[in-house]
């Protein structure tokens, strides 16, 4: 161990001890490349041993994201806890993601320069993603049985991509978006509806010599009092 090694601790004392050395590994690769950066030299930057790298991370490359993991842990907790309409229990999940990611907002700014220079970062961030997105839509299918899966996953997939395009501005410096400016975007994202029973049937009867646009007009006034 080395001299001072950080032990992490549990709760939010483990989130903040990940964190450390999330920012401490993302300044080295930023300033050293990715690859010309080793696990030993985080170690040191973040006052801990290999060891106990290895029993927080696997590679360099799980450092990137990890604060990602914490991230979807406390979404699924949220969600799971949240007895409220599915559609904005969603969304408030999503506000609380980027609400987290602007308090770490320089460690977000610097994943995204680290990120966009490797491929392979790129690659495991597109699949970060999809693992919200899964999330969501799975939470969604255990709520909302009776919605069709394609508005499901339209709907996460929606939510999901607003998220990281403001995040993504921000990062990048280009706009001051906050959650509320969030939230109005969300709930602008239209929400799939249940559908129609196959079984039922509206029958309608008409003269043979009505008018076609009064039979179109007559149908629409029934059906909207239904």
């Amino acid at each position: 161990m080395t001299t001072g090694d950080i032990r992490p601790r549990s709760g939010d004392d483990n989130t903040r001890f990940r964190l450390t050395v999330v920012d401490q590994a993302l300044r080295l690769f930023a300033e050293k490349g990715y690859e010309a950066t080793t696990v030993d030299e985080i170690a040191e930057a973040a006052g801990i041993s290999r060891r106990t790298f290895f029993r927080q991370f696997r590679s360099k490359e799980d450092v990137i994201f990890a604060d990602h993991e914490s991230q979807l842990a406390q979404a699924a907790e949220f969600l799971a806890g949240e007895p409220g309409d599915p559609w904005e229990t969603v969304c408030e999940a999503v506000v609380q993601v980027f609400e987290r990611f602007t308090q770490w907002r320089e460690i977000a700014a610097r994943r995204y320069q680290v990120v966009r220079r490797v491929p392979a970062l790129r690659e495991r961030e597109i699949v970060t993603v999809f693992r919200y997105e899964r999330l969501f839509t799975d939470y969604l299918r255990d709520r909302l049985p009776e919605v069709p899966d394609l508005a499901r996953v339209q709907y996460t997939a929606a939510v999901t991509a607003t998220h990281n395009y403001l995040l993504r501005r921000m990062v990048r410096g280009e706009s001051d978006a906050g959650a509320a400016d969030l939230r109005v975007e969300l709930a602008a994202i239209p929400r799939g509806t249940p559908r129609r029973p196959v079984d039922e049937l509206v029958l309608a009867v008409f003269p043979r010599d009505t008018p076609p646009r009064q039979v179109a007009d007559l149908v629409a006034r029934k059906l909207g009092s239904l």
